[in-house]
């Protein structure tokens, strides 16, 4: 068993393959999360070529966020039980079984299904990526380490639209899979050749029976409650859309009782004591409300840009490029402004620029320039970049190295039910918003836009309380 003395040394032997560790692993997972929102541009084709509504095609990135947020959760016990290759090579064995189905799809269910088995292999990775580097990489450098991933984590959904665009330029959508498929391969392969890892933390917890469909059952009722709301502008709603969310709350509280009883015994499905860590959970509280912004103007604007201004959907793409690219160039810079001076002072300028970007979108015409859509998307990323690199540092620092994997494993969880979150209501707005029918039209996309901003300023006014310096693990829980 490891003890807190053995710790360090462990760190210690591992500089010389840490980094190829986890440049396998950033690889893989930019590949993937890539994959959560390359099917936004896509939608309008979609809906002609399968013959299905805009409530009904959204479920290709609500389905993919809701399967991870149902799979994540279990990645903390995962991690803890099998070793760290294993745990890759099925994920990304499963990614790429998922982007061979969505690839033959012959209609929207066997697409659906394909997106339902990429998301279970890529659930697993951010997790894994994670706490790979909060345990190989030390604490003065995980700033800009994080950084790095920040390029994964942020990056690679906003650059999906982009290359959705490009591919649908001149090829079918069928493309944006097979165009994928080698890349996965070739991860896969490099994990083979290459990810050798001394799984010291490996803790073989039973895994409490009880807890995989409470957690199954929360996460995916209050979704998919969110999504039938969606639903109902279209006269297509299947349900009432109180039942799954009562029942997926319901789940919830359970689950969360369940918890608390089983980590007193060291056998938490997922520990929750990282919520009593005050920098955790209000890192936790600005991630969420990030996320959901970034889903909703990740899938509204390549709507806006079809449907209001009629570009094509290479246009709708590019829009989102510059953002993309100066996210990923400000992650290691953001990253090491973090290290030496902590969230605060990233924080807060970040926070104003998301908020003033989504203003601005709320104020887009049926006439605006594509320059002026440009520049608003790409104050938006570089806002985001400020936040999410210091926020997502602040939360997994603060914890103890045994809280790591559970840490890792709800910050994931809580992203995706975010994003989830945030496309379901900023369609529900749009829909019932619209003057036409509920398809997107300029006064749907106008109330969706002012939506996210009113979550922009609540951004703003949390993020005046982040810490003013890098976070480190403390030895007790701050109530």
């Amino acid at each position: 068993m490891t003890t807190e003395a053995q710790e360090p040394s462990t760190r210690e032997r591992l500089p010389s393959s840490a980094n190829a560790i986890i440049a396998i692993l950033v690889g893989s997972a930019f590949v993937m999360i890539l994959n959560e929102t390359i099917m936004s541009v896509a939608l309008p084709a979609l809906i002609v070529d399968l013959d299905i509504t805009a409530s009904t095609a959204q479920w290709l990135t609500s389905g993919f966020l809701l399967t991870m947020a149902v799979v994540i959760p279990m990645c903390g016990s995962l991690l803890q039980r099998f070793p760290v290759r294993g745990v890759y090579l099925t994920s990304m064995a499963l990614f790429c079984a998922g982007t061979v189905i969505s690839a033959v799809a012959p209609g929207f269910a066997v697409l659906l299904a394909g997106r339902i088995v990429q998301a279970c292999g890529t659930a697993v990775m951010v997790p894994l990526l994670m706490t790979m580097v909060m345990t190989l990489i030390p604490p003065e450098r995980r700033g800009r380490t994080m950084g790095t991933i920040s390029i994964v984590i942020a990056v690679a959904p906003a650059i999906g639209p982009t290359l959705s665009g490009i591919i649908l330029g001149s090829l079918s959508w069928r493309w944006m899979f097979w165009i994928v498929l080698p890349i996965g391969a070739l991860a896969l392969a490099a994990g083979v050749a290459r990810l050798r890892v001394a799984d010291e933390r490996q803790r073989p917890t039973p895994i409490d029976p009880a807890s995989i469909p409470l957690s199954a059952v929360g996460f995916a009722g209050l979704v998919f409650g969110l999504s039938l709301i969606g639903e109902s502008g279209s006269g297509r709603q299947a349900a009432p859309a109180w039942v799954p969310i009562a029942v997926g709350a319901t789940a919830l509280v359970v689950f969360g009782i369940r918890q608390v009883q089983l980590q007193r015994r060291e056998r938490a499905f997922l520990d929750l004591r990282p919520f009593a860590y005050r920098r955790f959970s209000l890192s936790l509280s600005l991630v969420i409300l990030g996320f959901m912004a970034l889903f909703g103007a990740i899938i509204m604007l390549p709507l806006y840009v079809q449907d209001v201004l009629g570009q094509s959907a290479l246009a709708a793409g590019l829009v989102s490029l510059p953002g993309g690219i100066l996210m990923g160039v400000a992650g290691p810079l953001v990253g090491r402004i973090y290290d030496r001076l902590g969230a605060r002072l990233l924080v807060i300028p970040g926070s104003l620029m998301l908020c003033a970007s989504l203003w601005g979108f709320a104020t887009l015409s049926a006439t605006s320039p594509m320059w002026e859509i440009i520049g608003l998307q790409t104050v938006m990323m570089v806002g985001l970049s400020m936040m999410f690199t210091p926020l997502m540092t602040d939360a997994l620092g603060a914890l103890p190295e045994s809280l790591y994997t559970h840490g890792s494993a709800i910050l994931t969880t809580l992203q995706q039910v975010a994003g989830a979150a945030g496309t379901a209501l900023f369609i529900t707005v749009m829909t019932k918003a619209s003057v036409s029918g509920g398809a997107p039209d300029l006064p749907g996309v106008r109330a969706a836009f002012t939506v996210a901003a009113v979550i922009g300023v609540v951004v703003v006014i949390v993020g005046l309380f982040t810490g003013r310096r890098p976070a480190t693990a403390a030895a007790t829980p701050v109530h």
